[in-house]
């Protein structure tokens, strides 16, 4: 029998930060400060169900670090969540936002529930619950929400409108991932894999890799994975040949038209059986022949267990964490090039800073303008992070790192806290 080992996203994410403090040479004050969140929250809510009972529901939220500007950062709706894994994903959202040299701090929020258990009224009312339980600490200059794992723009919009019931003003900036009636920016819904499909772009370019009809494997064919799939073909030319979702994968070798797919997702609640492909598990769907991986689930997937079955040549992180330190030194070794999560997935956290920005001004840009500026940042930060890497002779996470810590670092000294 196997034994399961439960892997610390937060631990990971401090490992990771560790190791670049020490090519850094980080003073111990600084590595310390930034080892940790600055503020942390643990509340419950009460939630008025259809039936007239109360449920209470565990949440959190994480403010890791503001030396560069307002936190900002998702709210995830999770059976599994846990206050170490929010921890982790604000971390690295303080990473993220750096490395895009975006004027902005790192955050996360969570709730403990399974929103497919609940009805729409149920869903309202405890959107709204959390933001009563934190509402005096966000605004859009401290704290910033956004959609992430199991939240969506309604969902952002009920928030919104609870939060300037607390405030008693108009206050679109404090949440973003609106819908577009309410101050939503257009390009923000497809804006993560968009930015990730920048990156691969430019990872084929240093590599010498003609992208069309080179193969790609997505894990998770959630929102991420669907438009990972759909803009992999229409702006690179890959032919996607594996898909999985939380039920397991499907493999055709020939290729996986997006749209079939999608509506085979629809009517059945999974893309497994669809129609002639092979079915696959999501481990499998990990290790296959392909160019391209795109692990677009969640995190710790890719392990020192499995990395050194790993043959794609590139491995687009658009999940958040899903490599742990031991496989980064496998896939190093091994010549897999990595696109790190907190760059790969950065395009929707960059959209949505560009909505912090239309929301500030009043002014709104069409999705052109988004697109352009998002293929901007993203390539500029996709280099930044390739040079550091071949500059320090690491593997791309830690290049990530070691331009992202020292952007936070300096802010931290000159606001004269370490």
């Amino acid at each position: 029998m196997s034994v399961q080992v439960t892997l610390n996203p937060f631990e990971i994410a401090q490992r990771q930060l560790d190791e670049a403090a020490k090519i850094l040479g980080l003073e111990r004050g600084m590595h310390e400060l930034l080892r940790w969140p600055m503020r942390e929250f643990h509340v419950r809510i009460p939630v008025r169900m259809d039936d007239g009972s109360v449920r209470v529901f565990e949440g959190f939220r994480v403010q890791y670090n503001w030396a560069r500007g307002p936190c900002k950062g998702g709210i995830r709706f999770h059976p599994g969540e846990t206050f170490d894994t929010v921890r982790a994903l604000a971390a690295w959202m303080t990473w993220k936002t750096a490395v895009m040299d975006l004027p902005l701090g790192g955050g996360k929020g969570g709730v403990v529930c399974n929103p497919m258990e609940l009805s729409e009224r149920e869903l309202e009312r405890l959107s709204r619950g959390y933001i009563q339980a934190i509402g005096h600490y966000i605004g859009p200059e401290i704290d910033v929400p956004a959609p992430d794992v199991n939240t969506n723009p309604q969902i952002m919009a009920w928030m919104m409108d609870e939060y300037e019931k607390i405030v008693g003003k108009s206050a679109p900036g404090v949440i973003t991932g609106k819908p577009l009636p309410l101050g939503g920016s257009a390009g923000r819904v497809d804006a993560t894999a968009r930015g990730g499909m920048y990156c691969i772009r430019e990872a084929c370019k240093v590599l010498g890799i003609n992208p069309k009809g080179a193969t790609c494997a997505i894990q998770g064919h959630g929102n991420v994975g669907q438009f990972a799939h759909k803009l992999g073909e229409e702006l690179l030319g890959l032919k996607v040949v594996a898909v999985s979702d939380v039920n397991g994968g499907i493999y055709n070798p020939k290729g996986l038209p997006v749209e079939e797919v999608i509506a085979h997702k629809e009517k059945t609640g999974s893309v497994v059986g669809f129609p002639g492909a092979k079915s696959i598990t999501n481990a499998e769907l990990l290790e296959l022949p392909v160019d391209i991986l795109i692990p677009a689930a969640l995190e710790n997937q890719i392990t020192g267990a499995n990395a050194g079955r790993i043959k794609a040549k590139i491995v687009a992180e658009l999940a958040n964490g899903p490599t742990t330190p031991e496989a980064d030194e496998i896939l190093f070794k091994n010549g897999i090039y990595v696109i790190p999560d907190f760059l790969c997935n950065a395009g929707g956290v960059t959209v949505s800073y560009f909505e912090q920005v239309q929301n500030a001004m009043m002014y709104y840009w069409t999705q052109e303008e988004v697109h352009q500026k998002l293929d901007q940042k993203m390539t500029a930060a996709f280099h930044a992070v390739h040079n550091s890497a071949k500059e320090h002779k690491v593997h791309n996470r830690l290049g990530a790192y070691l331009v992202a810590v020292p952007r936070v670092a300096e802010a931290v000294r000159l606001r004269g806290w370490a």
